[in-house]
């Protein structure tokens, strides 16, 4: 079957890493698990640290990228995938599909049965694929560990990306004042466009607000900081402009601060959050559709860094 892989590492360039051609059938591990036929997919930055080799040993290679998906199973039902498989072997005692097992970049892909949850009706596979990773991220950073129903006000730092744009949507969807950073102008004009108040990072709030939406790092988490209202949340589920940021503590004590840590969701979040978008007709941030004829035209989008929202591949084209 046909497939993007990582057939090499490339920190330096990425892109040179990945492969596009025949890989073998998927196999079973266990007698729980099926085949699915994919129909769609979308892209994440973890496809782009797996080229990297963060996370991947060589003796793994080649190993099929990809996290979300929405495809057809063995009965022929439309079904969305959640990417996180019990991995005995791995410290966590998980794994998200493409780290330990093959991923949903491909033709078909094998997952556990107990992993594939229904397509809600009116939501398109398209739609879907975005959810199970960076929109499930940031589901569980507003509501199981923000406890968004508590709050009037969320900040989103660094809008523009998957995960910040989700959270973006997801909060103005709840009904909360969102205010959304973006170091880019055209990047704001957009943030706004989807109901939030745009600022320039760093910027000083008309108000303090209750939970904090944070995958920026050291660049921006001063400003979380002092931006967090007393007893605010500050839910961390990233680090792409630097993990060792400095925090003032006293800050954290006086304001009695909350700063958590979170990293993907339930089967029953992402139950809850394909719910909420089939009810509340919210419709993920597509940047672009791909064919998975031109998957490689996908990957070069996503590592360009000027993406809005997700880069979708739809397998049936």
């Amino acid at each position: 079957m046909r497939a993007a892989f990582a057939s090499r590492f490339d920190d330096a360039d990425p892109l040179a890493a990945l492969t596009v051609g025949e890989q073998p059938e998927p196999s079973l591990p266990d007698d729980d698990w099926v085949t699915l036929r994919v129909t769609a997919s979308s892209l994440n930055h973890h496809d782009l640290w797996s080229l990297r080799g963060v996370g991947l040993r060589a003796e793994q290679l080649p190993m099929i990228l990809g996290c979300d998906a929405v495809g057809v199973d063995p009965e022929g039902n439309e079904v969305v995938v959640y990417p996180v498989v019990p991995t005995p072997g791995d410290p966590r005692g998980m794994s998200i599909l493409s780290e330990h097992f093959p991923g949903t970049l491909a033709e078909r892909v094998a997952v556990p049965r107990s992993n594939l949850l229904p397509l809600p009706a009116g939501l398109a596979a398209t739609d879907a694929a975005c959810l199970p990773t960076a929109w499930l991220t940031a589901w569980r950073m507003l509501t199981t560990k923000g406890r968004v129903d508590d709050a009037e006000a969320v900040l989103v730092q660094g809008a523009g990306g998957g995960v910040a744009t989700a959270a973006v949507a997801l909060a103005v969807a709840m009904g909360k004042r969102v205010y959304a950073t973006s170091r880019d102008a055209a990047k704001r004009e957009r943030i706004a466009g989807l109901g939030a108040t745009a600022v320039e990072p760093g910027a000083r709030l008309p108000e303090r607000v209750d939970v904090v939406i944070e995958t920026v790092g050291a660049a921006t988490f001063d400003h979380s900081l002092k931006s967090a209202a007393p007893g605010a949340r500050i839910v961390v589920s990233g680090a792409t402009a630097g993990h060792e940021p400095a925090v003032n503590l006293r800050r954290v004590f006086a304001m009695q601060l909350e700063i958590l840590g979170t990293s993907m969701g339930t089967p029953a979040e992402l139950t809850g959050l394909l719910a909420f978008c089939a009810e509340r007709k919210v419709r993920p941030v597509v940047d672009s559709v791909v064919p998975f004829s031109r998957v490689e035209e996908a990957f070069a989008r996503l590592h360009s860094g000027d993406v809005f929202g997700k880069v979708v591949v739809d397998h049936t084209s």
